[in-house]
């Protein structure tokens, strides 16, 4: 199946952006058309589970986006994630680390992610209330949670209606359907070679700022950026800030070589 996506731009270069896992492909209005504008072929998807794609089979997210980029033609992207969206690009950039020309993680998750005892309990009131038929407390248990104090109400608001669509599909699909885990390793990451943006927000969760620690060392070729107004979904908080972030670095790290004199 191929992932529901839209597509901007014409450029040479093909960026691949990933959603979180609260929100959908609307998460990246913003810079899905800024980065359009500065000369990259840009494709959104929603990822198995979200917004417009269907929870139809067993799967792995990062060989769904492996298809996608088959389905588009492109040999080689830029994959831009943010939080769930970052665990995946790692996962994609692990198992084919010669078709991603740059990675750019956004307050990203990592494959294996231990939760601390904070985050454990947000999933566990998560799980209580899901269970229960609450699907509104846990819309706004997410809303509160995963947006800084940048957000506006726009932002809120967009993350209440993709965030509701995501339980709508996933708690319809049947248990036999889940994400099959691709049991990426620390040492896979440590492998991968293309340049890496690492940006985290000082008001997100400790965990995802200990992910950030974790993947500058991992990372051969990583830049931490630490955004001192932001929480956890940057990209929502402070958009044209972000969108400036993100085409500046692709800027920077899908540049041509320049070809070294000869001797």
């Amino acid at each position: 199946m191929t992932l529901f996506h839209d597509l901007a731009g014409t450029g040479p270069s093909t960026v691949v952006l990933l959603h979180s896992g609260v929100c959908d492909r609307r998460m990246w209005d913003a810079q899905f058309s800024a980065l359009a504008e500065a000369g990259h072929r840009v494709v959104r998807c929603d990822l198995r589970g979200f917004g417009e794609t269907p929870v139809d089979a067993p799967h792995t997210h990062a060989e769904d986006v492996r298809d996608l980029l088959d389905h588009l033609g492109a040999d080689r992207a830029a994959v831009v994630g943010s939080s769930f969206g970052g665990e995946v690009a790692l996962e994609f950039a692990a198992r084919h680390p010669g078709r991603v020309s740059a990675l750019a993680l956004l307050g990203s998750g990592i494959p294996g992610m231990e939760p601390s005892a904070e985050l454990e309990a947000w999933g566990d009131r998560e799980d209580a209330l899901l269970d229960a038929g609450d699907v509104d407390a846990a819309v706004e248990l997410n809303v509160d949670t995963w947006l800084g104090p940048e957000a506006g109400d726009e932002a809120r608001a967009l993350v209440r209606e993709m965030q509701r669509r995501a339980f709508a599909v996933q708690l319809a699909a049947p248990e036999e359907y889940d994400p099959v885990d691709p049991e990426v390793t620390r040492d896979e990451i440590a492998r991968i070679p293309a340049p890496a943006l690492v940006a985290v927000g000082a008001h997100d969760l400790p965990d995802f700022r200990a992910v950030a620690d974790e993947l500058t060392r991992l990372l051969p070729a990583a830049r931490r950026v630490d955004l001192d107004w932001a929480g956890h979904l940057p990209a929502l908080e402070r958009p044209e800030e972000t969108a400036r972030l993100l085409t500046a670095f692709l800027a920077e790290a899908l540049a041509p070589t320049a070809p070294r004199d000869a001797p």
